[in-house]
């Protein structure tokens, strides 16, 4: 199960142009949808202009090397390690998640783009690709869901409490959940309940894409922008003096306690 292509299998039954379309349309209503966000919420003229303030208020000059060495530090540090949680469970949830998340969509565009065409027999690479990103997905997913959740853990909230803030979460959960479940049943041969789980995959991954201006999906890409731009104001001087942030690791001889429930 874990080296075949379930695109492959669907070939059968769906033209392999159709799939390729599919999945052109899903990165589109991903650009529009981020751009439209930008342009609605006015995010990226928040951002430069903040940016202006940050150069203006600067005490001391950033050179180019510096700025490169910041980027550097962005990247690894921020974006790939997530270094802005400081809960470990967290952390290593949201990694799970992004990894996973990565594997399965670039193992989706292979996969249908190149080894849904008769005869075409897939490396068994890509199918494990698919299959184990999902699996970090929904592992990631569900765990910071149902135990990681500040309104769960700390506040006491039902995990089954939906805000349209959880749409982004939600929506790739079911996505990657149906999609599993699809790509089982295919395998196993039950064809009407794969018919149905299909029809489910495909709708909540077409809610996860289109829903990009009223979700979260968007600040994946700005949340770089936005760790970059911290670490440029403490390099030039402007957090100088200021106290530490939130969620910044205890200074004073005290580990940061868990928030009580009374």
């Amino acid at each position: 199960m874990f080296t075949s292509n379930p695109f492959a299998e669907l070939s059968s039954v769906i033209s392999p142009a159709v799939m390729q379309w599919y999945v052109i349309v899903m990165i589109i209503l991903v650009v529009g949808g981020t751009l439209f966000d930008i342009v609605h919420k006015k995010s990226a003229k928040y951002f430069f202009d903040n940016w202006q303030k940050v150069k203006a208020k600067g005490t001391d000059k950033v050179g180019g090397g510096q700025m490169m060495s910041i980027a550097v530090k962005t990247a690894a540090v921020d974006v790939l390690t997530s270094g802005e949680f400081c809960n470990p469970a967290r952390r290593i949830a949201h990694l799970l998640g992004m990894y996973g998340f990565v594997a399965y969509v670039v193992a989706t565009i292979v996969m249908v783009f190149n080894y849904t065409a008769p005869g075409a027999a897939t490396p068994g690479i890509w199918p494990m690709l698919w299959y184990i990103g999902a699996l970090m997905v929904v592992v990631g997913g569900y765990w910071f869901w149902f135990f990681i959740r500040v309104d769960v853990s700390a506040e006491g909230h039902s995990p089954f409490r939906l805000m349209r803030a959880d749409l982004f979460i939600v929506s790739l959960l079911a996505s990657v959940t149906f999609a599993l479940i699809w790509a089982y049943l295919q395998y196993r041969g039950i064809s009407l309940w794969a018919n149905v789980f299909l029809g489910l995959y495909l709708i909540a991954t077409t809610v996860l894409f289109g829903g990009i201006p009223w979700s979260k999906f968007s600040h994946m890409f700005f949340k770089p922008a936005a760790a970059m731009q911290k670490r440029v104001e403490t390099a030039n001087g402007t957090r100088r003096g200021l106290p530490p942030p939130a969620d910044a690791p205890a200074v004073y001889g005290s580990a940061r306690r868990q928030p009580q429930n009374y």
